[in-house]
């Protein structure tokens, strides 16, 4: 009877971890959907040129399909909306895709193939900063750790350590800036200065010492004895981070103004502090509990 119930209780304990995975893919994934359908994706860079309109103009496009006239949308602008499509179809799949689905985890695996076509896009637009694409690496490996996870088990070996190589590209991409290895992005001032109202001088010293543990996070997510209270940082940190971006740019006394233009902004970031989040309540069962299935 004993072993029944612990059988059930890990039961129990999987299922939530799979839904923390899924959260994480899924509102990402959301998060990106409304960036495509509302707004605009990020892929002028790769797209506003003279090669890629020559590519169009050889198919028989003008500038002016290509381009847009103003009063209406051109090539660009209507295909990348299309794309938000994909992204609300890639958000549904994280929801309903089961083990043994391989069509539906096949389709995930494509929907991170979108996700890194969209970093290497702010990749470029930031002037090929490394920092910026490799902070992007929890978002794109989100959808694959819950494929993983559907393959394996959610306490596989193989689980764990994509989920340990997704935070730690995230937070050494964070870190980078903060430290000021690349120029920190000019938000990160911002928010901090907004939100706790200091001047610019303490807002260094803060980055500095944010930027610090946080590289310390990624050397305590690889030592057995400082995991936990690493991903537990991370969790937090990570769940702060993204909802810096709403409160910095939203204001309750104009009705919640901007909430169209900053929401989205902390509900992608949501592998930011949902893979810390699995990663700590992975590790809280024994370890011979958790090398595998």
């Amino acid at each position: 009877m004993v072993a029944m119930l612990s059988i059930l209780s890990s039961m129990k304990s999987d299922a939530m971890l799979l839904m923390i995975l899924r959260l994480a893919a899924g509102l990402c994934f959301g998060g990106w959907t409304w960036v495509h359908l509302y707004w605009e994706g990020p892929y002028g860079i790769l797209l506003w040129h003279d090669t890629t309109y020559a590519v169009a103009e050889w198919f028989g496009v003008s500038w002016d399909e290509f381009v847009g006239s103003g009063a209406n949308d051109g090539l660009v602008q209507t295909w990348g909306a299309r794309m938000g499509w994909l992204y609300l179809a890639c958000t549904i799949l994280t929801f309903t895709v089961r083990r043994g689905s391989w069509i539906q985890m096949t389709a995930l695996v494509g929907g991170a193939g979108l996700l890194s076509v969209l970093s290497y896009a702010q990749y470029a637009a930031a002037q090929n900063e490394l920092p910026m694409l490799i902070e992007q690496g929890g978002q794109v490996l989100s959808p694959l750790i819950l494929v993983l996870a559907l393959v394996v088990g959610v306490r596989h070996r193989a689980t764990i350590a994509l989920t340990v190589v997704a935070v730690i590209l995230t937070f050494i991409g964070h870190g980078s800036y903060a430290l000021g290895l690349w120029p920190t992005p000019g938000n990160f001032y911002g928010m901090i200065t907004v939100i706790l109202e200091v001047d610019y001088e303490t807002t260094k010293k803060i980055l500095l010492l944010v930027g610090a543990i946080d590289v310390l996070v990624c050397i305590g997510i690889c030592l057995p004895w400082a995991r936990r209270p690493a991903v537990l940082y991370a969790f937090v940190w990570g769940l702060v981070t993204s909802l810096a971006r709403p409160m910095a740019g939203m204001d309750s006394s104009l009705h919640y103004w901007g909430a169209d233009q900053f929401i989205h902004e902390a509900v992608l970031r949501a592998p930011h502090f949902l893979l810390p989040l699995y990663l700590f309540l992975a590790w809280s069962r024994p370890k011979k509990e958790i090398m595998g299935e």
